[in-house]
This record gives C-alpha cells, structure tokens and sequence, in this order.
C-alpha cells in the first residue's frame, strides 16, 4: 500500500473509525500520532506504538509541524439526532475545526490530507446506487456540515496546492480486535442490535415494515471497518498536489433491517426480540454506494463483505467491552 516510514497526524484517532486506521497505519510501518480531545473517544481506544495528544483539533496549531507527511482527518462531532437538536454544537466543531486545521497545516507545510466525510451529504438521493455525482442535498446539520467541509477542501486545493482525498462512507460495522464501536449514545443498527443480544435493551426497533422492498424494511450498505481503513492508507498514495478526489466507499451490496437482525440471531444464538415502530423521517428506502472510483482510482477492493462476519467481528467486540464493564 504505502511506503514505509511515514509520519501521520489521526485527529480523532482515539474513536471508532480513527482508532482502526491508525492501527492500519502502525502496522504497515508508518509513525502515528493520534490528536482526540476524548469527548467521545476513548483513550485505551489509541493503538500501542502510537503517540498520543490530549487536545482539541480547533488547536491544531499548538500541536502541528512540518515533519508529518499528512493529516488523516477524523474528529468531528457525529450524532445526526443531536446535529438537529443542537447544530450550533456542529458547525462549530465540524467547519470551525477544519478551518483551523487546515489553517495549520498551510502554516505548517503540510500539503496532504484525507478526510473522513459521509453519505450523509446526499440526502435522500433519487436513485441508487449512490455516485459521487448524485446532487447534494443533506436533510440534517451533520450531513451539512460535511459537505461544508467537503467545499472548504477544493477550494484550499485549487488556492494553495492541497492533495486531499475525502471518503465519503455508508454505515461503517465490523470491528479490528480490540477496536470497535462503543459510542453513547448510540444510534446504528448493529450495535443496537448486538446490545438487544447481550440483554442491555429489551427489544430492537423496526422503524417502518412498508418501504418499497422485499421485506419492507430499509435497506442499507454496511462496510466493514477494516476494508475501510484499507481504503484510508490507499487514498495517502493517490492524493495530488492541487486536487480534490471525491469517493464514496461501500460494499455495493445492500441489506434490509430484518435481514441485519435476523443474521445477528444466527451469529449470536440469542433470540433478540423486534419491536414495529413508525417510519423515521427522512429515512430513504434503499441506501447504497457505487464504489466504482474507489475500485478504479485508488485500486480499493472490499474483502470482508460478508454480513455475517461482519456481525461477528462486531460481537467479538461487543462480549469483550460487555466482559471488561
């Protein structure tokens, strides 16, 4: 993948998706340093080998300097529910921060950066699957946020010369040993899954039995954490000077809500009961990526796209947190 010796800054790297990059990164050779003021993270969630900083990204400045060889970009404020409630929360963190960051890396002589976006940014898109040329139109101040971001990027390319690559990824799962997702309060479907399994909830919700699918339920791309990390250390090979490369990462295959907690039962032996609740708004029907430019571009193929295994990774995970609480 990447030349060995490498310095990198994981901002974030101390939550679910940071944390399992930047073991990627370690383990193929690369010097890591992981910048997560751990409001969300968790410090035990930082790999072995890698140095770790206690602080805020809008402080950046204090922390960067010109012997890392790029940014990978993760810290940012990820609740959709929350986003609504409070989006002054959002766009501070989310564009404040990135403003600052990019800020010091300029000053730092930093010109490479990968950063973590979302499919949020489409909205409810009108066909699928999902191209990275599918309009933007986020229904929630997370989603907006991003794309703000997203915006901020390209124009620091094209005004300054940053390679940046931004990923914009679907439902992340799965889990890379001891690192996984534990994040509270938690909105995703596997894990809400995986704790209605342990006993920690009485039921998981079904929101909505009438969608337009086989088995009227949601429909949703899940990328296992690992080939997402896989696709990071990719995307640090093909940024270029002055360009913004835009890819969306997913497996290309979708699957209904009941088809999720009907293999969750077969991974865990556990009956997990259901409960039929009302649509959501602005939940879309059918949600899957067209991974084409990240296959063609960056050379990424998924291997792990398997739903079970992936369940499984992420119940390995869920009994050792369960185990150590």
């Amino acid at each position: 993948m990447t030349s060995t010796g490498k310095r990198y800054l994981v901002t974030g790297g101390a939550g679910y998706v940071g944390s399992v990059v930047a073991a990627h990164l370690l383990a193929a050779g690369h010097r890591v340093t992981v910048l997560d003021d751990l409001s969300t993270g968790f410090r035990e969630a930082v790999p072995a080998g890698a140095e770790f900083i206690e602080g805020r990204v809008q402080d950046a400045a204090r922390h960067v300097d010109g012997g890392y060889d790029a940014v990978l970009h993760f810290a940012a404020s990820s609740q959709v529910g929350e986003s609504v409630t409070d989006p002054a929360k959002y766009w501070s963190n989310n564009v404040g921060g990135a403003i600052d960051l990019l800020a010091a890396m300029r000053s730092a002589g930093i010109g490479t950066l990968v950063f973590s976006s979302t499919a949020a940014v489409y909205g409810e898109p009108a066909t699928t699957p999902i191209r990275e040329d599918a309009a933007t139109a986020p229904t929630n101040p997370y989603g907006a946020t991003k794309l703000a971001v997203d915006h901020m990027i390209t124009s620091e390319a094209a005004a300054h010369g940053l390679a940046a690559v931004s990923l914009r990824y679907f439902n992340v799962a799965g889990a890379h040993g001891a690192y996984g997702e534990r994040h509270e309060p938690e909105s995703h479907l596997i894990p809400l899954v995986l704790r209605t399994a342990l006993g920690r909830r009485e039921s998981i919700s079904v929101f909505g039995t009438d969608y337009a699918t086989p088995d009227g339920t949601c429909v949703r791309d899940y990328i296992h954490v690992d080939d997402l990390a896989e696709a990071h250390l990719l995307a640090l090979t093909a940024a270029r000077s002055g360009e913004h490369l835009i890819c969306n990462l997913g497996n290309g295959n979708g699957f209904s809500v009941r088809e999720v907690i009907e293999t969750a039962r077969k991974v865990t032996g556990r009956e997990i009961p259901e409960t039929a609740a009302a649509r959501r708004a602005g939940d879309p029907a059918v949600l899957v990526a067209s991974a084409d430019r990240a296959r063609e571009v960056l050379g990424w193929r998924p291997s792990r796209t398997d739903l079970a295994g992936i369940i499984a990774d992420a119940w390995t995970f869920a009994r050792q947190q369960e185990s150590a609480e």
